[in-house]
């Protein structure tokens, strides 16, 4: 899910104070969420002795002989080296800085999200898509519903009172829960910044409908609104945005980072009102938008969730549940300052308690004193309004070069890799390496985000999935000649790298995050080591394949984009008896072509069953 690093900051992002929005502070944060911080270890730095054996091993399934030669002696000439000693120095230095939570943390925030400059929609949010709620057919009612489940998990939060994630026994960082509610991103040049606002003092959401927003106080005399009465105020929000037309300045938000920065301040100084009007809309919990559209297909639904038009939206809050006339229903994810997990853990709640009636709807009256939702206005002058018309333009033209398919794969799912003996995980990265050799004769660099966890204020390593045996095994799937016992072993071979390189990653021991560490402790004016002029290594961090997989039985899907031209992005959800694949690429001189991968996903996975069943049997002791 991240864009490759085309540029190296100096200066890391930095997080605000701006008018009431506050930085969280460690010693602030308390209660059950938070308690495992103070053990929590920090990221490690491996060893060059390590790390170098590893890269290599990655690097070799995707060269010739003869290039592979020449990056292995690039590379233990660097291991050798005193200015790679050097280097592996100051970046150990700088992880034990004292105070210093993460070594990572903001070179990674920075290059990877504050400093990255394309559209965050699509190519850096996600998305979920939900189940639909066979008991609120209703639009608002079921986003009423919606709203009261993710402010009873937003209590939890504030409270602490929410038990930390948990990998087995081993705690997760629950540093990003303070990006959650009450959060959003702001742009500036040249990065942009990540603003909280107080749980307490802001107890508002704000609602799209229609191009406008509408600020929607949840809390009455002192009392929760019920779903009845939010149900009431969404009513009321729905008839007033469908009786009138506004400039979609929500579009802006979908822009260039530098170009939204410079609108922005436009939009800001255009009149006081319009300052006030962005804090109010910052500032609240989160964001829901009641969609005028009824997507029906599965690349319905994931468009409209991924990116819809363009204006019902403000992408750059941190949260935004996302209600259609049909009411279908999905979130969108700001990824800046919160990887997936800790929403996936959201919005299964969400799920949990909606679809299966548990969620607290509170009474079933409307008090005849609730005020009338404010709607959030904006003063456009034509300077504003010709910003707003080109970047709808270029959301338009951005958006039309993605192509987008949905496979949804019933023959099985998790219980039956289980019974065949895999790693689902591994099985769904083998089945989309062989869809990929299917269609392309060859393996190319496969990036799957790997959870750090479970180091301090810890995030993601990348999973490098293609391995000497994954090549091994596609070759012997596609090898007619080769038997089901070598190609079951082929299989199983596959998968026990993938699980290991995974496992490492886990540790923080994966390779990517460790070179970029040494490339930026480089100094100015220093000689550029050769392994990373190495053509190889650049062809080793090119994502023609940029995987992730989250898992809810409640979600229908997830998804996000591609993050080089020409390759593709794969989200993937592993059910108990279904596989879901978003598959997104971008429609360019490439000529990529997201239908034809699907079906060779799906061929694949079929082929690894059914040799599976086959060699298993064969090998049955005969009666």
């Amino acid at each position: 899910m991240y864009k490759a690093l085309s540029a190296l900051k100096s200066s890391p992002a930095t997080r605000t104070s701006q008018n009431t929005a506050t930085k969280p502070q460690k010693s602030t944060s308390v209660g059950k969420l938070f308690e495992f911080q103070s053990q929590l270890p920090k990221l490690p730095v491996p060893a060059l002795s390590e790390t170098l054996p590893k890269y290599l091993s990655t690097v070799e399934p995707l060269l010739s002989k003869d290039e592979f030669a020449q990056t292995k002696n690039l590379v233990e000439k660097f291991g050798q080296s005193s200015q790679g000693q050097e280097l592996q120095r100051r970046l150990e230095a700088r992880a034990a800085e004292p105070g210093r939570a993460n070594w990572l943390e903001e070179w990674w925030n920075d290059l990877s999200y504050m400093g990255y400059r394309d559209p965050v929609t699509p190519y850096v949010s996600y998305f979920y898509t939900y189940k639909d709620d066979k008991l609120r057919r209703k639009p608002t009612q079921r986003a009423a519903a919606i709203v009261r489940a993710a402010w009873a998990f937003r209590a939890q939060v504030a409270s602490g009172e929410l038990a930390p994630e948990m990998a087995r026994t081993t705690p997760l960082c629950s540093y990003s829960y303070n990006y959650m509610f009450n959060a959003t991103r702001i742009p500036k040049r040249p990065s942009d910044i990540e603003a909280t606002y107080d749980l307490g003092a802001n107890q508002h959401i704000t609602v799209a409908r229609n191009n406008q927003f509408f600020t929607l106080e949840l809390v009455h005399d002192g009392q929760l609104l019920s779903a009845a009465e939010i149900e009431s105020q969404l009513d009321r929000i729905v008839e007033r945005a469908d009786s009138t037309a506004a400039v979609p300045v929500g579009v802006l938000t979908s822009d260039n980072r530098d170009l939204w920065a410079d609108n922005y301040e436009l939009l800001a100084q255009a009149s006081p009102q319009n300052a006030q009007t962005l804090e109010k809309l910052q500032s609240s919990a989160f964001l829901l938008c009641l969609d005028d559209t009824k997507p029906v297909t599965r690349e319905e639904c994931h468009r409209t969730y991924w990116h819809g038009n363009g204006s019902n939206r403000w992408f750059d809050k941190s949260l935004q549940f996302i209600v259609c006339d049909n009411a279908k229903a999905g979130f969108l994810g700001e990824h800046s300052s919160m990887d997936g997990t800790p929403t996936c853990r959201l919005n299964d709640y969400v799920l949990d308690q909606t679809l299966n009636n548990k969620v607290d709807l509170g009474s079933t009256n409307v008090r005849a004193d609730l005020s009338e939702p404010e709607a959030l206005r904006f003063v456009t002058p034509p300077t504003v309004v010709r910003a707003i018309e080109q970047a709808a333009g270029r959301f338009s033209k951005v958006i039309g070069q993605h192509q987008l398919r949905v496979l949804q794969y019933e023959a099985f799912g998790k219980d039956e890799i289980k019974k065949l003996g895999f790693s689902p995980d591994g099985f769904v990265q083998m089945a989309i390496q062989l869809g990929y050799f299917k269609m392309y004769g060859k393996s190319r660099a496969t990036y799957e985000a790997a959870a750090t966890r479970k180091f301090l204020h810890g995030r993601t390593e990348t999973c490098r999935s293609v391995s000497n045996e994954s090549v091994a095994f596609c070759r012997a799937f596609e090898d007619n000649a080769q038997g089901v016992q070598d190609k079951l072993a082929a299989l199983q071979a596959a998968v026990k790298t993938h699980g290991a390189y995974a496992k490492a990653c886990s540790e923080g021991k994966g390779v990517d995050r460790h070179l970029l560490g040494l490339r930026l402790v480089l100094r100015a004016g220093e000689e550029k080591p050769e392994i990373f002029q190495d053509p190889a290594y650049a062809r080793s961090c090119h994502w023609n394949l940029s995987t992730s997989q989250l898992s809810s039985e409640h979600f229908e899907g997830w998804g996000f984009s591609e993050v080089v031209p020409d390759g593709y992005g794969i989200a993937y959800t592993i059910r108990k008896d279904a596989l879901i694949f978003h598959i997104a690429a971008m429609q360019n001189e490439f000529g990529l072509n997201s239908d034809h991968l699907a079906h060779y996903i799906k061929e694949a996975a079929t082929e690894m069953r059914a040799t599976v069943l086959a060699a298993k049997l064969a090998a049955a002791p005969k009666l």
